[in-house]
Parts: C-alpha cells; sequence; structure tokens
C-alpha cells in the first residue's frame, strides 16, 4: 500500500475521534425514537422491526399513554418520516418514507425474523439482511454479510471462505455480487476468510436464490445485492471500531438539507501488532502453497499480509422529483514474502508477492415525472485486478502473472404505475466486459498477453400485480439478450408467485432462466502462488461457451405464534460449464471440455420465538451431477456436492446483551482415491470413480456475545466476543494425491482451527 494512502486513512480515522463534541444536547421534554418504541414493545406485546441507525437521530415527544396501539402508530407517523405497518403476527415495520417513490416500492414482508431479527423473506421470493437491525450469529459479532447469508439453507461455502460461497451447489463465479448495483469480481479480504464489503456503510442485503427480476442479468446461480442507505440523513453520526483483524470506521455527514455523504474505511492491524486471529488466518490462506512449502534449498522469511477498503456514497436531493447518488469502493490484499538461498556460500535473496485490487465507481440519477412515471438511470466502471511475482531464486527467474477485469455497465429503467396493483417495469442494459491475462517470464524470455472483450445489450420487461387483500403477489416478465461478439440471442423469462391462506400459510412459485458471459477457471494448482488460483475468463463460444441455466422451486411456509415451518424444492440445470471453472484435481484435472450440472435439492428451515430466545434448525439436501460427453465417464457426483447439511443455533437478546450459540454439520465434499493396491500406473495415479467417496464430515461449533452501554448521553458503545471453531474440531476441507517418489501421498487442506475475535465499537 502507498505511504499517501496508509496516511490518508490514519488522518481519516483520527478525524472520526476528534469528531465526538460536534453534537449537541438532548432536548429535555423529547426522547429518542429507540427508546419510545422499546417502552411501546412492552405496552401493547408487539415488536417493531427497524433499522437502528435510521431512527438513532430522531427524537419526538412521546405519544400519551392513553392511545390505543393504532392510535399511538398514526401519531408516531404524523410526528416522524417513517411509516409504521402493523403485520398480523403483531410486529410492527418501520419504513423510512422517502424511500417509498413510484419505482422503489417495498416489497410485502411475508416472514420477519426469518432466522433472526434483522433478516426477512420478502413476497418477491428473495431474503433481506438488515444490516442495522441485525440480530447476532453464532460466530459473527461484526456483521459480515457474506458469512451472515451461508446461515440460509442451500447456501454453504464449500471450504469456509466468502470468495467460494456455492448457492445451491453452484460454483462461486455464478453468484452475481453487486454493491450498490455495482457488479464485483473480488469478494474477500485474506483471499476469501473475511468480506470486503464493510457492513458499517452497507445497510441491507438482498438474496436471491430463485425468481429474480428482469432487470439483473449474470449470476446463474444466485444474486447477493448489498445496498447503502438511500436516505438523506439529516444528523451527523458515525462510529469507530477495532478488533482482532482490522481497525475501521465510518461516518454519515449532512451538506444542506438536501445531501449527505457516507464514508467508511478498514484497515488491517497486522503493521502494529499480529493476533491470533490474524496469526490463524495467515497459516490458513499460505497452506500448501509456496509461501508455506517451498523447495528444500529455499527458506522464505518476511511474510507480511495487508488490506484496506474504502467506500463512499453521496446523495443530493436536486428537488422533491430528482435525485443523483453516486458511490466508490477501493479494496486492496497484498501479500509479500522473501524467497532466501545460499549458492556457492554466496547468499541469495528475491521478493515473491501476491496482490488483489479492486476499484469501482458509480452514478445513478432518478426522475419522478407524474404519479404514474418514473425513470432511473445508472452506469458503473468496475475494474478488478489479481497480480502475483514469483521469484524462482535458484534459477534467478521471474515469472509475472496478471487477470484484470474492466467492466462498463449503463442501465436506463422506467417504471410506469397502472394503478395500486399494477405496476410495468421496461428498460435497456448495455455492459462491455474485458478481461486480460498476462503470463510473462523474464528467463527464458517468455509473454503471453491475452485480451477479450464482449458487449452485451439487454432489454427487459416485468409487470408486478398485488392484489386488493395483498395476499396474492405476482411478478413475472422478459428479459432479451443480444451478444454481439457470437451474434447471440437469448430469451429469459422470470417469475416469482407467491400466494397467502389461511392467515399463517404462503405458496411460493419461483423460476427463472439466466446467462453469464464470465467464470473463473483454473489453468494450473500453482498459479498466482496457488493462494487465489483462479482467474476470470470470458466465453468464446468456442472451448468456453456462454453459460446458460433454468431454475424452478416451489415452496410451501407456516408462520404462527413464532412458529416458522418453510420448505422449498428445486431443481436447477446449468449448461456449457468447463471442467476449468469446477475445481478439479484428480484425473480431469488437465482436460478441457463442457458439460452441464443438474441439481435437485431441498431447503428446510424450522424457527421458534419465544420472548428473548430464538432458535432455529436448518436442513439441506443436494443431489448435484455433471454430465461431460467427452470425458471416460460422462456422469458423476459434482464437486460441490455437499449431500446433508445442517445448522442449529439459538440467541438470547435483550436491551443490552446478545448472546448466541449454534453448530454447523455436512456431509464431507466428494473426493475422488487412488485404486488400492494400485495407485500408479504408467507413472500416473491411477484413480478409481470420480468423486464416489466423501470426505469425513464437517463439524464445527460456534459462539458470540455482544455488549452495549453508553457512555454519555450521545455515545453509545458495544464490546463483542466471538469464537469460530470453539471445539477446535480438525476438519478436512480438501483433499487430493500427488506422486512423490515411487509413493502417492495423500495432500489434506485443514479448515480454521479455534479463533477468537474481540471487538470494540464506539457510535457517536
Amino acid at each position: 500500500m502507498a505511504i499517501q494512502t496508509k496516511r490518508f486513512i490514519v488522518i481519516l480515522l483520527l478525524s472520526f475521534v476528534f469528531s465526538f463534541p460536534t453534537h449537541s444536547q438532548e432536548t429535555e421534554n423529547k426522547q429518542s425514537l429507540s427508546e419510545i418504541l422499546s417502552l411501546l414493545e412492552k405496552r401493547f406485546n408487539v415488536q417493531f422491526n427497524y433499522a437502528e441507525d435510521a431512527i438513532s437521530q430522531t427524537e419526538i415527544t412521546p405519544p400519551n399513554e392513553t392511545l390505543t396501539l393504532n392510535e399511538t402508530l398514526n401519531y408516531l407517523e404524523t410526528v416522524t418520516d417513517f411509516l409504521f405497518r402493523l403485520t398480523e403476527d403483531q410486529m410492527v415495520l418501520v419504513i423510512l418514507k422517502d424511500t417509498l417513490s413510484n419505482l422503489q416500492q417495498l416489497s410485502e414482508v411475508m416472514v420477519s425474523g426469518y432466522i433472526v431479527k434483522g433478516i426477512d423473506k420478502l413476497s418477491n421470493g428473495s431474503f433481506e439482511i438488515d444490516v442495522s437491525d441485525f440480530d447476532i450469529l453464532p460466530g459473527l459479532i461484526d456483521t459480515d454479510v457474506l458469512q451472515a447469508v451461508q446461515a440460509f439453507p442451500g447456501i454453504q461455502s464449500i471450504n469456509e471462505t466468502v470468495s467460494n460461497i456455492n448457492i445451491r451447489a453452484g460454483s462461486h463465479d455464478q453468484n452475481l455480487i453487486l454493491w450498490d448495483d455495482i457488479k464485483m469480481y473480488q469478494s474477500g479480504h485474506f483471499f476469501g476468510l473475511i468480506s470486503m464489503f464493510n457492513p458499517q456503510i452497507t445497510q441491507r442485503v438482498s438474496l436471491t436464490k430463485n425468481g429474480s427480476s428482469t432487470e439483473y442479468t449474470d449470476g446463474v446461480s444466485g444474486t447477493i445485492s448489498m445496498e447503502t442507505d438511500k436516505g438523506v440523513n439529516k444528523k451527523f453520526n458515525g462510529n469507530i471500531g477495532v478488533n482482532f483483524i482490522d481497525a475501521n470506521g465510518f461516518v454519515d455527514i449532512p451538506i444542506g438539507e438536501k445531501s449527505s455523504l457516507q464514508v467508511a474505511a478498514r484497515k488491517s492491524i497486522s503493521d502494529f501488532t499480529e493476533t491470533p486471529t490474524y496469526n490463524n488466518f495467515f497459516e490458513r490462506i499460505s497452506q500448501d502453497t509456496e509461501v508455506e512449502n517451498n523447495t528444500m534449498s529455499i527458506i522464505n522469511s518476511d511474510k507480511e499480509f495487508d488490506f484496506y477498503d474504502a467506500s463512499l456514497r453521496w446523495i443530493y436531493k436536486i428537488n422533491d422529483k430528482e435525485e443523483l447518488r453516486i458511490n466508490f469502493i477501493n479494496v486492496a490484499n497484498e501479500l509479500v514474502f522473501n524467497e532466501n538461498t545460499t549458492l556457492n556460500t554466496t547468499e541469495d535473496s528475491r521478493q515473491s508477492s501476491l496482490s488483489q485490487n479492486s476499484i469501482a465507481g458509480a452514478i445513478e440519477y432518478s426522475k419522478i415525472w407524474n404519479h404514474k412515471w418514473e425513470t432511473v438511470f445508472e452506469g458503473y466502471e468496475t475494474d478488478y485486478k489479481l497480480k502475483s511475482i514469483n521469484a524462482n531464486v535458484l534459477e534467478s527467474q521471474r515469472f509475472l502473472q496478471e487477470n484484470k477485469v474492466s467492466e462498463t455497465s449503463l442501465k436506463l429503467k422506467a417504471n410506469y404505475k397502472i394503478n395500486d396493483r399494477l405496476q410495468l417495469l421496461n428498460g435497456y442494459h448495455f455492459v462491455e466486459t474485458e478481461i486480460t491475462n498476462l503470463d510473462d517470464v523474464d528467463t527464458p524470455r517468455f509473454k503471453l498477453l491475452v485480451s477479450e472483450v464482449v458487449r452485451t445489450h439487454g432489454l427487459f420487461s416485468q409487470i408486478s400485480y398485488t392484489s386488493k387483500d395483498r395476499n396474492t403477489n405476482l411478478i413475472t416478465g422478459l428479459r432479451y439478450n443480444y451478444i454481439d461478439k457470437f451474434s447471440k440471442h437469448l430469451i429469459e423469462p422470470r417469475l416469482s408467485f407467491s400466494y397467502k391462506f389461511l392467515d399463517s400459510f404462503s405458496l411460493e412459485v419461483l423460476g427463472e432462466f439466466k446467462h453469464q458471459n464470465t467464470s473463473q477457471v483454473i489453468n494450473f494448482q500453482n498459479d498466482f502462488l496457488g493462494i487465489e488460483k483462479r482467474r476470470w475468463q470470458l466465453s468464446n463460444a468456442k472451448d468456453i461457451p456462454v453459460i446458460q441455466s433454468r431454475q424452478g422451486s416451489i415452496g410451501l411456509t407456516f408462520n404462527k405464534n413464532g412458529w416458522l415451518i418453510s420448505a422449498d424444492g428445486y431443481y436447477k440445470k446449468v449448461k456449457e460449464i468447463t471442467t476449468q471453472s469446477q475445481g478439479f484435481q484428480n484425473q480431469y484435472e488437465f482436460e478441457r471440455t463442457s458439460g452441464f450440472n443438474e441439481v435437485r435439492g431441498l431447503d428446510f428451515i424450522v424457527r421458534k420465538q419465544i420472548n428473548n430466545f430464538n432458535s432455529w434448525l436448518s436442513y439441506s439436501y443436494t443431489n448435484s451431477d455433471y454430465n461431460f460427453e467427452d470425458l471416460a465417464e460422462k456422469n458423476f457426483p459434482s464437486n460441490f456436492n455437499i449431500r446433508h447439511a445442517l445448522i442449529f443455533g439459538t440467541n438470547y437478546t435483550s436491551e443490552r446483551l446478545k448472546l448466541s450459540a449454534g453448530l454447523n454439520w455436512n456431509s464431507g465434499r466428494p473426493t475422488t482415491r487412488p485404486i488400492e493396491g494400485d495407485e500408479i500406473v504408467n507413472d500416473n495415479i491411477n484413480y478409481g470413480a470420480t468423486n464416489s467417496v466423501e470426505l469425513e464430515d464437517y463439524f464445527r461449533v460456534d459462539v458470540s456475545a455482544l455488549y452495549n452501554f453508553n457512555l454519555s448521553n450521545k455515545t453509545k458503545a458495544n464490546m463483542g466476543l466471538s469464537i469460530w471453531n470453539l471445539l477446535d474440531r480438525k476438519n478436512i476441507i480438501n483433499s487430493f494425491y500427488r506422486i512423490n517418489g515411487d509413493e502417492v501421498t495423500e495432500i489434506k487442506k485443514r479448515s480454521l482451527g479455534i479463533t477468537p475475535n474481540l471487538v470494540f465499537r464506539v457510535n457517536f
């Protein structure tokens, strides 16, 4: 990281500290809205569902105690900027009025507190995580959004990282990851162990497994969309925090009456100290790589890892009908170490390094033309770069590798409100993606540079219908795509249907066709120092075809008296996947062919809430198979076929204290073993049937605790402790084989051991 950048972040964090004294004193005859809502919960035996950050600066005169519940809610609506909607299960949804434009109408909440408070299931089939109102999950104290989505049934990480999230047995590159509608090609710090998206500026997270809107393309397995706050804040607020991995800060600065600026930054603390958490993370990412193990005559030293991220969101309300939003994010990871040897009594040392960077910016302009029409223009530029320098000190050789992605997107959408129950969305979407790969060796001289560009034009249209009693919701439409490089036309229907009946039951039907032009492939296991081996690559309509998927699901939910029981059965087929994108490390490691993946499965959850206690049990069954016509074995289980996965969790929440504990179990990952007694044939490993056996079952217990307290009338703080893998279970998350002399050696990759984390945060 450049010295100037470090200085900037330090100055920014210091500015947060010295901003404490800028707050005014609390008015005597008013109370904070959060305190009033807590009192009303006890008075009327209801629960208010709201974003803590959104209401934290609101102060009002308390309602009269003689008012009924409905009268109280009406009073609150008149004196605040919020709407208060009472659901049938005595939940009051607190909604910011500014978010209710024609185009951005909120979907109905079908199930509030789907797993814990702050996680809701919406009528359009998606799930929403409200980060500011988030309760607590086992093993998490800072809300890592990409760790949190793994609490849902049907979503696992094959190797415990957020850079390898598998939605219904899909590979990670099949996920569309958006930050304020910007597509991101990188998802993690520490090469995937934690999310790179700062939760202090990320307000909401939307997870869609199926039935996505026609305005979205890519992500044939699912969509994870993160959003910053869409409202203009009128009072200064922020926070600073530190944990065993990083120091971070956030400010929301009002600029006049019509504008506000949000800035967030994080920086690893490895420059100052190395905590047990940092050491565990470093050991985990360097397993079975050149960083950990070099040749016998080479000693690695001076290993250092550093990361930072900075993000910005600015909103300007031009007038009552026009709004402008600008976003920016910059993320960097860097690993360096020295390779040392002695040749003819002469000591020699060279530095190897690996860096991963993302930088992106976006602009959005919206205008309400009248009570029926609204238009939105969105544009973004996102750039990703993975670079490694591998120094071969014995041969005095330098091997440089780079993988770059540069993408530009322009989208224009128009929403027409036909009536109170019908709404029409139409739009045009242009995407240009350029991917460049470089392999450069200095001795002997070799250079291979390949750069490709694909442009896609999309037209989309969908209609949304809500019945008068709001029990029936239907969203359906078509997306037309034209890929100019291949002259390829694709028509993709989408469907989301929900129907609530008998007060407590709801039926859901979802379906979609999707495609994507990018995928992550592995050419060699030692690429990029063997740490981040995957590189992005564009489809070329030849050996790397355009990936296409079709998916359908049907679900039934029961929700009453604190009980939730929900089950979804689904079928998914993903065509034109390549062996390179599936991470083979057996006899098909160097094969280059395409085929399809067929997945059938069931996602199930049962949850019970009793006062301050909440418990849930989720289970997913997955049957995922490959079909590759050109391989010796045409059909076999996929590399991501975790047949059974189960999560049990419980938490306790009071005004000050949050506690959570849970266990995570799944059947082992599929693997291929050599034939016993005949392991080597013609100097190659003689493998048995592909993915016919499983690794040992995975089992992990996590706990977390968070305590909130006041430092002053206006300044709050919290402290938290989490322990990942409390029992220090030695889970094997990957296993492969290599020939060592005349024998076959099994190489096992282990999960994180017991890993504590501690956080302290001040909110002002």
